[in-house]
């Protein structure tokens, strides 16, 4: 997807919003871990309201400056394997799916930045990147007081 029309990039990134909800909510119904089923509801939650932002984003560009914050990168993520979606699955690996999850869409949209032309374009592409890092931040954080318990 290469392109310098900012509502084309806007829709890309909805639909990929719009993809991450149907995963989690999908994903929710499978789950019997009432923990874990709550979870993905969040997730879900938070997908949906990514997109309702971006839509927003279109509309009023001074928002943009929401996703102008660096986050600090832990890379738990990349320390872990891709769990199997299962109706029994843990805590633990629900988050590590989510993780993952985040973690490519924030790959995605900084190879695209990397490689656009239109600065606009670029910007707006590492802006969705920074906020898909910030989903993986905060899963990262859960997944350490979930996933390592002990250390407390």
């Amino acid at each position: 997807m290469i392109t310098t029309d900012i509502n084309k990039l806007i829709d890309f990134a909805i639909e990929q919003e719009n993809a991450a909800y149907a995963f989690y909510k999908a994903a929710s119904e499978k789950v019997t871990n009432p923990g874990v089923k709550q979870l993905f509801l969040e997730l879900a939650q938070d997908e949906n309201g990514h997109a309702n932002l971006l839509e927003m984003y279109r509309k009023n560009k001074a928002i943009a400056e929401l996703f102008k914050n660096k986050v600090v990168d832990y890379k738990i993520a990349e320390t872990q394997d891709m769990p199997e979606l299962s109706i029994n699955m843990k805590p633990a690996e629900a988050i590590a799916i989510a993780m993952k999850r985040e973690q490519a869409a924030a790959e995605l949209y900084r190879s695209l930045a990397n490689n656009a032309i239109d600065q606009n374009v670029k910007e707006a592409l590492e802006q969705l990147a920074n906020m898909e890092m910030g989903h993986k931040h905060k899963l990262e954080n859960a997944f350490v007081d979930i996933g390592y318990p002990e250390v407390f």
